[in-house]
């Protein structure tokens, strides 16, 4: 009956059981936990500046649903041992993709969505196949590419458009769509809720889930065992690209306005959100709701530090001290996990 039990937990990698000590041992227990710490932490200092106002609550909160929708693909990646750092150059070119194709040249904004997820498909494409077809390893095919996709992007704006930056106004039934408002929440938190749905399923309860994580355990024996190491790999790259290109379609379309300028910060604030959730920078370990509660809990910190009585210019420290506790946690926790998984003979 115990082999039995342990054999079913095993079989969502990285979700153990409803259990209090599976909780303990989750990648997303220390990152509820900081969240929870953090929270608490700004409600206090926040509470006579609205903190805890509709208007405190949306500013981080819709910024979460930006990062959120990028840092969880991204995290896929980590847990697959691997990272995406073009992230930065690829959300530009989705918006700038749109603008000029919806905008400066007025076809349907559906083509100009489809030409921007497309771009984002593509450079995902180019970045695994490089990544699974050479010895180069992902952090520098992706930097390589952040950088060519970023001077590719302001090449063609300035020969199509003849600007750095432009403006798009989308049709209402878009603007309802992609980058309307309910109670001051911006439609980029309802798609981020649906792919949160879309992500668990597919990392927790589906078979390729568990390739993702045994990709980061042993690629070796993944491989050995008949997992397609390289289409998994080029389709995490893909889906990781794919997503931010929907981040800058939510962008674009929300704000009304598109920029070729490469977002370093983005790509700070993805994998610090995935670190501070639980994801091991070494792969094998993560959850999707442990890399949720990282994003809010930066969010949190970078976004809503002006409706309390912090220092804002302690933010940057606030966020170096919570990512060095958290790398301390993440090995924690992994520890916890692979003791009591183990199972216990008699």
């Amino acid at each position: 009956m115990t082999d039995n039990k342990s054999d079913s937990s095993s079989k969502l990698p990285g979700l153990p059981g409803l259990s209090l000590g599976g909780l303990l041992r989750s990648p997303a227990a220390g990152a509820f936990m900081g969240f929870a710490v953090v929270f608490i932490l700004f409600a206090i200092f926040g509470f006579g500046r609205n903190f805890l106002s509709v208007p405190g609550v949306t500013t981080w909160v819709n910024y979460a649903s930006l990062v959120g929708m990028i840092a969880i693909p991204v995290g896929f990646l980590m847990i697959a041992g691997e990272l995406d750092i073009s992230t930065g150059a690829v959300l530009p070119a989705a918006t700038m993709t749109v603008a000029i194709v919806s905008g400066h040249y007025g076809m349907p904004v559906m083509v100009g969505i489809i030409a921007a997820l497309s771009v984002g498909a593509l450079i995902g494409f180019i970045n695994g196949t490089i990544v699974t077809r050479t010895q180069v390893p992902s952090f520098i095919v992706t930097l390589a590419t952040l950088f060519a996709v970023a001077g590719l992007t302001l090449y063609l704006s300035i020969f199509f458009i003849n600007n750095t930056n432009s403006f798009y106004h989308a049709p209402d039934w878009a603007k309802s769509l992609f980058g309307g408002k309910v109670f001051g929440f911006n439609s980029a938190v309802f798609w981020w809720i649906g792919a949160i749905v879309g992500f668990v399923f597919f990392l927790h309860y589906s078979p390729k889930g568990s390739w993702v994580f045994a990709l980061g355990g042993d690629q070796e024996s993944a491989r050995n065992a008949g997992i397609p190491v390289r289409r998994l790999k080029i389709g995490l790259f893909m889906l990781c690209s794919t997503s931010t290109a929907f981040a800058g379609v939510l962008q674009v379309i929300t704000f009304s306005s598109a920029t070729s300028q490469a977002n370093f910060g983005l790509i700070f604030n993805t994998i610090i959100s995935v670190v501070v959730g639980g994801v091991l920078l070494t792969g094998g370990f993560g959850t999707v709701m442990g890399i949720v509660f990282g994003v809010l809990t930066l969010s949190i910190v970078t976004q809503a530090i002006g409706f309390t009585e912090i220092d804002r210019n302690l933010s940057f420290l606030i966020i170096g001290v919570m990512l060095l506790i958290a790398v301390l946690m993440n090995d924690t926790f992994r520890s916890l996990a692979t003791s009591w998984s183990a199972p216990k003979k008699k």
